[in-house]
């Protein structure tokens, strides 16, 4: 079940200042709809960290970083959906939470200005910690609850019918977000139809192959780069891909061309930026302009 998050439901000072900031940009950004939903079929609060989490000496608590179960929404104002509506969920990696990443990542913008007929969606995970569970969406069935609440919210906002369905699900993250993604493919009990990993693939690869040779239509898009801990992964599953006889596309960032990503459905992009910097300030547009699923507004 979901709700839609009233101003000024937060109590501390700091929570205050952060959303009152990102009101402002949703303001100030023209033709976009931007909104909070609460959702019981987020990752947390969940069991797993009913005690919070130890990294590296250091105790996140559960009532901190395990307690959100926010969902940012974000839809062009035009939205074209009646009977179906597709749907992009992006996941955040380590120490950020939803509205830290749509802002430092340009994702609002970059969505935006891919300017399709879709639906970007960010489900809090672990909050600002440094932690790739994903608590409850990684158990069966969840994401698609999650789903139902995020359809739910929009058609709170009459940004689609009361009927309407999911469309094509796209699913993206940067670095520790690939866990949640891998398990929701293997467990949301939802079609998947593209995987883009920013920096992300470290491990659950098995989940990925899984995944993609369930469908030739599946499509994976995984950039990586030579310090941000995906390198070997990204190599060796490439290796796993050409050892299966399935064919896919090797390019280094500085070559690629839109017209490789619409042709390939299977890329690994090696990157030489920072593991920070593989995302903005065009990258994920880049990727959504160049995909088949998603139609632009008219």
């Amino acid at each position: 079940m979901f709700k839609i998050k009233p101003s000024g439901l937060y109590t501390k000072l700091m929570v205050l200042m952060l959303f009152a900031c990102i009101n402002v940009v949703a303001q100030d950004m023209p033709g976009v709809v931007q909104f909070h939903i609460f959702s019981s079929h987020t990752s947390f609060p969940d069991t797993g960290r009913a005690k919070g989490h130890t990294y590296d000496g250091k105790l996140y608590t559960a009532a901190a970083h395990y307690n959100d179960s926010s969902v940012l929404i974000i839809a062009p104002k035009n939205l074209d959906a009646s009977k179906k509506v597709d749907l992009v969920f992006w996941f955040h990696g380590w120490g950020n939470n939803i509205d830290s990443a749509a802002i430092r990542y340009e994702l609002t913008k970059q969505f935006i200005a891919s300017k399709l007929n879709a639906v970007l969606v960010l489900a809090e995970t672990a909050r600002n910690a440094p932690d790739s569970y994903g608590g409850k969406l990684e158990n069966a069935g969840t994401f698609k609850k999650l789903v139902s609440d995020v359809l739910q919210g929009l058609a709170a906002k009459k940004l689609v019918q009361a009927n309407c369905a999911a469309g094509h699900i796209l699913l993206a993250g940067h670095s520790g977000a690939y866990r949640v993604i891998a398990r929701i493919v293997k467990n949301g009990q939802m079609p998947v139809d593209e995987v883009m990993l920013f920096d992300a693939l470290y491990a659950e690869t098995e989940k990925f192959m899984e995944w993609i040779t369930a469908d030739t239509q599946h499509r994976f898009i995984d950039i990586y780069t030579d310090h941000g801990g995906t390198l070997d992964e990204s190599k060796t599953m490439a290796g796993k891909l050409d050892d299966a006889d399935i064919s896919n596309f090797q390019v280094e960032e500085a070559k690629l061309l839109p017209q490789q990503l619409v042709a390939h459905r299977l890329l690994f992009i090696h990157s030489l930026k920072e593991h920070n910097d593989v995302v903005s300030p065009d990258n994920f547009r880049l990727m959504l302009e160049n995909e088949p699923f998603l139609k632009k507004i008219k």
